[in-house]
């Protein structure tokens, strides 16, 4: 009986603990593995995307991106995410970015812009996820991911910093092309 009320109180400081102090795991054990597999992820975009058209490349200057050249899109099945950590799966699961009934259907990894098979980028679409780009340019990878998750897990999707502002560019850009 002794040990099962140990246990229980052990159990009960190790949650709370987590509850006081999660901010600080999540931004010093799961944000670097996300950001490593992130960067990763945008170097093989890089190497094997499909740079901007002519029309595309205009659009993302006007958008303020310093290096358009660089963009690359990757058109893909699904757009990747490091489903084979488990504590990552559910970290994504939690602010909203993954899971039963959310699709990702375009994302930025630094200059490249994964997106769906099956997802028209249209120009207010590509604006959106130069937005993004612009972003990371601005700032860095690891800063705009750690402010994205933290701001997501705060504000939600819609309503999170970077994607209201991403979201201008979807009325700016309305027209297509």
């Amino acid at each position: 009986m002794k040990f099962l009320k140990v246990m229980s109180l052990l159990l009960v400081a190790i949650f709370l603990a987590s509850a006081l102090f999660y901010e600080k795991i999540i931004a010093s054990v799961l944000l670097p593995q996300y950001i490593d597999w992130a960067q990763e992820t945008d170097e093989k975009g890089v190497e094997i995307g499909t740079p901007l058209n002519k029309k595309e490349r205009s659009l993302a200057e006007k958008i303020g991106i310093k290096h358009p050249e660089k963009v690359r899109v990757v058109y893909v099945d699904d757009v990747p995410y490091p489903y084979d950590n488990f504590a990552l799966e559910v970290f994504g699961e939690a602010v909203g970015l993954i899971g039963e009934g959310i699709t990702n259907n375009a994302q930025v990894f630094g200059y490249s812009i994964y997106a769906r098979k099956d997802f028209e980028l249209t120009r207010p679409k590509l604006a959106h996820e130069l937005v993004h780009v612009l972003q990371v340019e601005r700032a860095s990878l690891d800063r705009v991911v750690t402010q994205h998750f933290f701001d997501m897990a705060e504000y939600g999707y819609d309503k999170a910093p970077l994607e209201v502002e991403a979201a201008e560019a979807n009325k700016t850009y309305g027209a297509d092309w």
